[in-house]
């Protein structure tokens, strides 16, 4: 794998406060090609967050896991793509009108602001969650046969791929081909801790695996040189995926 090609394939997740993301952006500027803002700095910084990002010439996925009657997550996919989002999550467990919802949110932005789509991709099940915890919510099959019929029904619904754990992966590319977009968290370095992730991978099995982005965050940001840390990451991409 090129160098260039690598750095599109992470994404780093910035779950912190505002002073501290943007310290991590300034500092990853030049390295990083994308990053990750979810529900932790969304919900208190707003759309601004991702303009500021924008400016400083990265990507963003925008995390937010829509999750709500067709209508509301239509505005919501609708304002999320306005704020100049590249990349937005919806989960699978929504159904078909909501999926196609979001789509249709996605698209009206685009129109309207004579740019190119936003991507989107379908959370399939938490990389936190195990068989245990699918019990816990009435789910009883294996984890990969619930992830497998979700991302069935999102790209029948219009959505360009999914979110799914990289023990998955191989299973959805084979599943869905080579086109769909597969992002999977719970990647973690040799060595890293797992934190609340209970189905994981290094980045260079995940890729090999199937997935197109790996969404890297505490490996990265916690560590006391993220860009070391990072380009570690791309070293290892570069080496072995």
């Amino acid at each position: 794998m090129l160098d260039a090609e690598a750095r599109e394939r992470v994404i780093v997740a910035l779950d912190c406060d505002r002073e501290e993301a943007l310290s991590l952006a300034d500092a990853l500027s030049g390295h990083a090609k994308w990053l990750k803002v979810g529900m932790t700095l969304y919900y208190a910084e707003g759309p601004s967050i991702v303009r500021e990002f924008k400016e400083r010439g990265f990507k963003v996925f925008l995390d937010l896991k829509f999750h709500d009657i067709p209508h509301q997550v239509r505005g919501a996919a609708r304002s999320a793509a306005g704020a100049g989002a590249d990349l937005l999550s919806v989960h699978g467990l929504g159904a078909g009108a909501m999926l196609k919802a979001a789509r249709e949110g996605a698209e009206e932005a685009a129109e309207a602001m004579g740019a190119e789509r936003a991507k989107l991709v379908a959370i399939t099940v938490l990389t936190s969650m195990d068989e245990a915890a699918m019990e816990q919510i009435g789910l009883t099959c294996p984890i990969a046969d619930e992830a497998a019929r979700l991302a069935s029904l999102a790209m029948g619904s219009g959505i360009d791929g999914i979110v799914c754990s990289p023990r998955e992966a191989a299973e959805m590319r084979e599943l869905l081909g080579p086109d769909a977009l597969i992002v999977t968290p719970g990647v973690r370095p040799a060595g890293a801790e797992l934190g609340d992730q209970s189905r994981v991978a290094t980045p260079a099995a995940a890729i090999s695996a199937g997935a197109s982005h790996l969404v890297i965050g505490r490996p990265i940001t916690g560590s006391q040189n993220p860009v070391a840390s990072y380009e570690a990451i791309v070293e290892e991409l570069v080496r072995d995926a």
